[in-house]
C-alpha cells in the first residue's frame, strides 16, 4: 500500500514526542484545530503556529510580583525518532531484570538506591527523598543582579523564554528595561520538580529569556584542556586573519543553515513508506593523519576563498548586463 507523502508528513507531525522537558517536565499539549495547520514546512508551521506556554512561573523582585509564561526557545518537532522493534515488525517493551536471579522485576517494585562503595547501596523510600525534595513555589526568587556580560558561556545550559501573564505586561516591561538600562542580568533560584535551579533572566529586546546555569561545581575548569604548544609566526597570523575576513558576515543569520542529515533522514523514510525503497549507505573514503604545511595551506584557503568571491561578483555583474 502506498501512503501520500503528504499524509506521512500529517501523521508525523501528530504523533511526534518532542520528549520530557528536563527543568520544567512535561510540554503542554494543544490541539492545533485541524490538520490544514499542519502541512508545509517547517518554516511556514513556525509561521502558523503561536507558541504555546510550557509552564507558569512568578518572578519575585523586591516587593514586586510578575506573574509569567515560560516558553521553550526551541521545537524538535522535525527531528527523526525510531522506534525499537523486533525481527517481525512489532514493538518491544523494556523490562527490569534482577541481576542476580535473572528474575524480572516490576517497576512498582523498585526502590532506589545510592553506591556508596562496590555493591553496597543505601535506599531510600519514596517518602524520604520526597521530604528532601526542594518545595515547587512556581516562583522565580531573583537573589543578586550580576553585569549580563561577565556570565561564561560554559555555565549557560538551556534557554527559555519569559512572557508576561495577565495582570503583569506592566511589571515585566519595567524589569525588563531597568536590566537594559543597566546592563545587569537577574541570578534568581527556580524550584521545579523536587529540584532547586540556578537561572539567568535576562532582557532580550523588549522580551525576558530565562537561562538554565550550571552549579560551580559543576563546571570544567578550561585551564584542565590542553591548549597546544609553539609560536605563532607573523606571517601565518596575516594569512590566518586574511582568510576569516575574506569569509566573516556582519551578522549572524542561522537560517542560512539546515540540518542536512534530518533532511536526509526524513527524505528517506517518506521514500520507504512510499515505495519501499532500500536505503543504502554510501561507501566511506578511508582518512589518515596527514602531516600539513601550514603556509601552503592558508595560502591555498585564501586563495580559494577569493576565487570564489570573484566568480560571485562576476555572475552577478553579468547577470546584470544580460537584465536577468
Amino acid at each position: 500500500m502506498v501512503i501520500p507523502v503528504r499524509r506521512l508528513r500529517i501523521a508525523r507531525a501528530l504523533c511526534d514526542n518532542p520528549g520530557r522537558n528536563l527543568l520544567f517536565g512535561p510540554p503542554v499539549r494543544h490541539q492545533t484545530g485541524g490538520l490544514a495547520r499542519v502541512g508545509g514546512s517547517a518554516r511556514t508551521r513556525r509561521r502558523r503556529m503561536s507558541p504555546r506556554p510550557i509552564a507558569t512561573a512568578t518572578i519575585s523582585f523586591g516587593l514586586v510580583s510578575i506573574p509569567c509564561q515560560l516558553y521553550s526557545s526551541a521545537e524538535n518537532s522535525q527531528k527523526v525518532r525510531f522506534n525499537f522493534l523486533s525481527p517481525e515488525g512489532t514493538r518491544v517493551k523494556q523490562q527490569y531484570v534482577d541481576a542476580k536471579t535473572g528474575e524480572p522485576v516490576e517497576r512498582r517494585e523498585l526502590v532506589k538506591g545510592y553506591q556508596f562503595a562496590k555493591d553496597q547501596y543505601v535506599t531510600f523510600k519514596p517518602e524520604e527523598l520526597k521530604a528532601l525534595e526542594a518545595e515547587a513555589t512556581q516562583a522565580i526568587e531573583i537573589v543578586e543582579f550580576v553585569p549580563v556580560d561577565q556570565v561564561e558561556r560554559a555555565y549557560i545550559g538551556k534557554t527559555y523564554y519569559l512572557g508576561p501573564a495577565r495582570g503583569g505586561d506592566k511589571a515585566y516591561r519595567l524589569l525588563g528595561a531597568a536590566m537594559k538600562k543597566t546592563g545587569w542580568a537577574a541570578l534568581a533560584k527556580y524550584a521545579a520538580r523536587g529540584k532547586q535551579y540556578l537561572v539567568l533572566v535576562r532582557p532580550v529586546g523588549d522580551h525576558l529569556v530565562l537561562e538554565q546555569l550550571h552549579y560551580a561545581h559543576e563546571v570544567r575548569d578550561i585551564a584542565d584542556v590542553p591548549s597546544g604548544e609553539g609560536e605563532v609566526a607573523e606571517a601565518e597570523l596575516g594569512l590566518a586573519v586574511q582568510l576569516i575576513e575574506q569569509i566573516a558576515s556582519e551578522n549572524f543569520d542561522p537560517s542560512k543553515y539546515e540540518d542536512e542529515v534530518g533532511q536526509r533522514m526524513l527524505e528517506a523514510v517518506e521514500r520507504k513508506v512510499a515505495d519501499g525503497t532500500e536505503i543504502t549507505a554510501p561507501a566511506e573514503e578511508e582518512t589518515t593523519a596527514q602531516v600539513i604545511d601550514l603556509m601552503a595551506a592558508l595560502r591555498a584557503s585564501v586563495g580559494g576563498a577569493g576565487e570564489a568571491e570573484s566568480g560571485t561578483e562576476g555572475e552577478s555583474e553579468q547577470k546584470k548586463a544580460t537584465g536577468s
